[in-house]
C-alpha cells in the first residue's frame, strides 16, 4: 500500500488560523464601534485591519520555517530586541509618560512587544541545544534563564512602562513550568509573591496562607534547611509589605490603593475603571446593539480602543458577546498549549508552552481590569485591542504555535 504524499497544507493548523481570524473579526468590530464619529480616530481601525491582513500572511509562513531555521535565530532576534529596548530609552517618543515608542512613517513601534517573542524563543534555544538539553533544576541554569527575563524587564521599566515590564517578568512562571522546573522550586518563586499581595490586603488572610505554605513544604518533605529557608522568604515577603508601603509618600500611597479601589479617586486614575463597569453592567444579556452603546458612542472612556476595548463588547455585545470572545480566547490557548503537549521537538514545544502562558496572562489581566478585579496597568487584550505592535508580536506567536502543529514529529 502507497504512503500517501502529504501536500503543503497536509499538516497545517487549520483550527488555530480559524479561531485566530474570529477573534480578529470581533476585534476589528470592536475598534470600528469605539472609533466610530471621530474623524482623528477612525484610521485606528484602517491602520489595524491592515496590520491583521499582514499579520496572518507572517503567521501563515512561520508555520512552514522548518523548526532548526527557527531555533538559530533565537539569539539573533533577541540581541536585536534588547538593541532595541536601548535605543528607544535614547530616542523613543514619550506617550502618556512611557518612553516606550517608536514613531516610523506615522506608526508606533513598540519594542517591548518584540521582546516578548523573544525573550520565549532565547530561553527555549538556551535549554534545548546543544550536546544535551539543559536542566532546569540545576541552578546555574536558572540563573541564566532569569538573566533572559530580567534584563528586557530593566531596560522596559526604565521606559517608565511598569505595566509591561510585570507582564514579561510573570512570563517567567510558564517559561520555567514549560521547561519542566520542579514543582518545589516553582512553590518556593510563587509562594512569596502571592504572601505579599495577601498581606497587603488582609493579615488574617495571610496567616491563614502561611499555615498552607508550612502544609505545603511538609508534604513536598525536602530537607530542613530548604524548608526552613524557605517559609522564611515567605514569612519576610509578607512582612516587609506594610513597612515598605508604610516608607512611601501619601501621594504615592494614595495611587497604589486607586489601582484596586477606584472610587478613592474616581475622577483621575479610576475614573476608565468605573466607566468601564457602568459599559459592561449595561449591556445586559444581549447587548445595546452594534454602534449603539451610549458609554461608546459618547466616548466616556478615554482610548478605549486600547486597554480597555473588552468593555465595547460587553456593552455592545452583552453577556452573550462577552462570554463568546472569552470562549475563543480560551480555545485559542488551550489549542497552543495542546500544540506543544504533542509535540515531539523540544524547542517548539517550550516556545508554544510559554508563548500560550503569555496568552492567558495577559487575557486574565486585562480582562480582569476592565470589570475591576485586577490593577490597571496597562496592557492590551491579545489580538483585539488596538495596536500594532501588540497585534504583530501575538500574532508572531501564533504562527510559532501553528509550526509546532505542523513540525510536532520533528526532532530539533
Amino acid at each position: 500500500m502507497m504512503k500517501k504524499k502529504l501536500t503543503i497544507f497536509g499538516k497545517f493548523d487549520f483550527i488555530t488560523l480559524l479561531i485566530t481570524i474570529l477573534i480578529l473579526f470581533i476585534g476589528l468590530l470592536s475598534i470600528y464601534s469605539a472609533t466610530f464619529g471621530n474623524v482623528t480616530e477612525v484610521d485606528y481601525f484602517k491602520k489595524q485591519m491592515i496590520f491583521a491582513i499582514a499579520g496572518l500572511i507572517i503567521m501563515i509562513s512561520i508555520s512552514f520555517i522548518p523548526p532548526r531555521y527557527l531555533a538559530i535565530s533565537s539569539y539573533y532576534l533577541y540581541a536585536f530586541s534588547i538593541l532595541l529596548l536601548i535605543l528607544v530609552l535614547l530616542f523613543g517618543k514619550t506617550i502618556n509618560g512611557n518612553k516606550s515608542w517608536f514613531y516610523i512613517a506615522g506608526f508606533g513601534i513598540q519594542p517591548s512587544e518584540l521582546a516578548k517573542v523573544a525573550i520565549i524563543m532565547a530561553v527555549s534555544f538556551y535549554l534545548n541545544t546543544g550536546d544535551k538539553k539543559r536542566d532546569i533544576n540545576d541552578i546555574p541554569v536558572l540563573f541564566v534563564t532569569f538573566a533572559f527575563v530580567i534584563i528586557p524587564v530593566i531596560l522596559v521599566k526604565l521606559q517608565n512602562d511598569t505595566g509591561t515590564s510585570l507582564v514579561i517578568l510573570a512570563m517567567l512562571i510558564p517559561i520555567l513550568w514549560g521547561a519542566g522546573l520542579s514543582p518545589f522550586l516553582l512553590f518556593a518563586i510563587i509562594s512569596p509573591i502571592a504572601l505579599a499581595i495577601i498581606s497587603f490586603f488582609s493579615s488574617t488572610l495571610f496567616y491563614v496562607a502561611l499555615g498552607i505554605v508550612i502544609i505545603c513544604l511538609f508534604f513536598f518533605k525536602r530537607n530542613l534547611f530548604l524548608s526552613i529557608l524557605v517559609l522564611v522568604i515567605n514569612v519576610a515577603a509578607g512582612l516587609s509589605v506594610h513597612f515598605l508601603f508604610s516608607k512611601l509618600a501619601v501621594y504615592q500611597q494614595q495611587r497604589i490603593l486607586a489601582l484596586f479601589d477606584p472610587t478613592l479617586d474616581p475622577l483621575k486614575s479610576g475614573y476608565n475603571i468605573i466607566q468601564s463597569k457602568v459599559a459592561i453592567g449595561s449591556g445586559g444579556l444581549t447587548g445595546k446593539g452594534f454602534l449603539q452603546g451610549t458609554q461608546t458612542q459618547l466616548k466616556f472612556i478615554p482610548e478605549q480602543w486600547t486597554d480597555f476595548i473588552f468593555c465595547m463588547v460587553g456593552e455592545e455585545f452583552g453577556f452573550i458577546g462577552a462570554i463568546l470572545l472569552i470562549t475563543l480566547l480560551l480555545l485559542l490557548i488551550l489549542k497552543i498549549f495542546y500544540n506543544s503537549f504533542n509535540c515531539k521537538n523540544s524547542y517548539l514545544s517550550l516556545v508554544s508552552a510559554s508563548a500560550g502562558g503569555l496568552f492567558l496572562i495577559q487575557t486574565v489581566l486585562n480582562i480582569g481590569m476592565t470589570i475591576g478585579i485586577t490593577p490597571v496597568i496597562g496592557i492590551t487584550l491579545p489580538l483585539v485591542s488596538y495596536g500594532v505592535s501588540s497585534l504583530l508580536s501575538f500574532m508572531l506567536l501564533i504562527g510559532l504555535a501553528m509550526s509546532t502543529y505542523r513540525h510536532r514529529e520533528v526532532y530539533l
